[in-house]
């Protein structure tokens, strides 16, 4: 059966209607949301990933509290929603937050974290009260002030996507011109200071700017989520590089690709409104850059992991089998199961599995008494035995352990040592013939001994 006659036929044109629509942008409005959920998807994320990058995560949701009694001030004085007005309004009120976050824990004994939930609940508090105080007044343009909590895409007026517009110039402007200053304020500013670099003003500036930012999205996403659109994307980001410039590029990209999937969701389903989606649509991206990003991805890591424990494991097996070929004095170079075990603790089934992989790699073959070691195999245990009796030496030589102690720490590093650090082990120690349980050190990949 076709797979698509499973699906209702009357929806798929439908759907496929509207999204032609939807890029046609015969609505005005449309374009007005796309815009403007596009350009603050790209300013904060990239004025966000410098305060992520600050260890100040949180700072975005605090300020976009402490917005909210700024704009109802501004509408209380002005008794207008002109969005400049609300955006003064709003950075004023930020301002004054971030200067009480940044006030307390320097001139008290109130930690950061307290600090910044004590002004967080103050304002949010102090701006619910203003908004319930104004909802009871008898004045023009009051509707849809509440909508400020969880923004209302659909609100956005020309005169806001001009805001914003001017807004992310602004701060991608900066971020271009300061970027270096911005970079080391974020990563050592006690070494920027040193440079007679003036971190002061320019921490000032990039507060400046996570403020601008977050002020012109309340109308879009609201106040309780706008902290994710500020770090959501630079933490996906930075699951795919560890590049300043390109975490930069990565999060800008994330926010304007949440920005269109969340405009289009909620034209398709105009019950949905866009601010929520696009938190939604973060989360969404983040999870699957989680999951599968190239080096810091979980499957990714699960999978490095479980190639290392493979490899220890077969590494483990190629020095017992070496070991046992020494015990008999390099006569016998084929081993069973149970001589083995007799060295090695480990369980017949993943010794068996252990064994036939190392088959598989040619490191070992099969004979009449059981396994034993190839000549490329044997090179591979020779070197291994080395490294671990080099390094027993180092630990009792240089760090005083006894013999009993080494071989449990000699027995993880053998398996990360590099040829170059093999060598400097040599040159440390050069007249060294013997391990501290007076094991000859192997020689070379032949098994002759020093």
């Amino acid at each position: 059966m076709d797979s698509f006659t499973l699906l209702d036929p009357t929806l798929a044109p439908s759907t496929w209607q509207l999204l032609k629509e939807f890029w046609q942008f015969n609505d005005m409005n449309v374009l007005w949301v796309l815009m403007g959920s596009i350009l603050l998807g790209i300013s904060a994320s990239v004025i966000g990933s410098f305060a992520f990058l600050r260890r100040r995560s949180l700072i975005g949701d605090a300020l976009a509290h402490a917005a909210l009694p700024g704009v109802m001030v501004a509408f209380l004085l002005f008794q207008t929603r002109d969005p400049m007005v609300m955006f003064l309004g709003a950075v004023a009120s930020s301002f004054i937050g971030f200067f009480i976050i940044d006030w307390l824990p320097k001139n008290t004994k109130i930690k950061p974290d307290a600090a910044l939930a004590i002004t967080l609940s103050f304002f949010f508090a102090l701006g619910l009260m203003l908004l319930s105080f104004i909802q009871g007044m008898e004045v023009e343009n009051k509707s849809g002030l509440d909508k400020i909590l969880f923004g209302q895409a659909a609100a956005m007026t020309h005169e806001d996507i001009t805001l914003l517009m001017y807004v992310t110039i602004f701060i991608l402007i900066n971020v271009v011109l300061f970027f270096q200053k911005f970079r080391l304020i974020a990563f050592n500013s006690s070494y920027a200071r040193s440079l007679g670099i003036a971190v002061n003003r320019y921490e000032l500036l990039l507060a400046l700017l996570i403020v601008m930012s977050v002020v012109v999205g309340l109308q879009l996403v609201g106040v309780v989520l706008m902290a994710a659109v500020l770090l959501t994307p630079v933490a996906t980001a930075r699951l795919w590089s560890n590049q300043l410039r390109n975490i930069l590029l990565l999060a800008g990209t994330v926010g304007a690709m949440s920005a269109i999937i969340s405009t289009q969701i909620s034209y398709l389903a105009p019950a949905m409104p866009t601010g929520p989606w696009m938190v939604v649509s973060l989360s969404t991206l983040f999870f699957l850059s989680l999951l599968f990003a190239p080096d810091k991805g979980l499957i990714q890591r699960y999978l490095k992991q479980h190639q290392l424990r493979q490899r220890v494991s077969q590494e483990n097996i190629l020095r017992t089998l070496y070991k046992l070929w020494e015990r008999s004095e390099f006569t016998q170079n084929d081993f069973s199961i149970s001589d083995i075990q007799a060295l090695r603790a480990m369980n017949t089934h993943d010794l068996r599995k252990t064994l036939k992989q190392l088959c598989r790699n040619t490191l070992l073959k099969e004979s009449a008494r059981g396994f034993r070691l190839t000549e490329s195999g044997l090179e591979q245990a020779t070197q291994l035995t080395r490294r671990h009796r080099l390094w027993e030496n180092y630990l009792n030589e240089h760090l005083e352990l006894s013999p009993d102690q080494v071989h449990s720490q000699a027995e993880r590093i053998e398996h990360i040592l590099t040829l170059e650090q093999e060598k400097q082990l040599e040159e440390e120690l050069k007249d060294s013939l013997q391990d501290p349980h007076g094991n000859a050190i192997p020689n070379g990949a032949t098994g002759g001994v020093k």
